[in-house]
């Protein structure tokens, strides 16, 4: 069941960037995980933050576009890293992005 809490904490990360990064543009964007991967290296106790340090890759993404109009999608990694600072797991997402009608 852990994994499953940490799983929506690193979609949040992502997903949250997105629906800033389409709020930002102006644009009427759906969103939809398609894929996911994890990898847990390390068990995790205690506080663990989740990290997505994408932005400029998704703002590009975002710019194809909306100059195209051609449904995109991105993967996009969360890391977990504990008070420590050890990293205890990656989460990645296939997100699609396309512009709604």
């Amino acid at each position: 069941m852990f994994w499953a809490v940490q799983g929506m904490a690193a979609e949040f990360t992502t997903g949250t960037l997105i629906m800033n990064t389409i709020r930002d543009s102006n644009r009427k964007v759906s969103m939809l995980v398609l894929n996911n991967k994890a990898n847990f290296s390390k068990k995790a106790t205690g506080r663990i933050t989740f990290s997505c340090t994408q932005g400029a890759e998704l703002t590009k993404l975002m710019n194809e576009l909306i100059e195209t109009g051609t449904p995109k999608t991105i993967w996009m990694e969360s890391i977990g890293i504990n008070e420590a600072g050890d990293i205890v797991s990656r989460f990645n997402f296939e997100w699609t992005l396309k512009i709604k009608k």
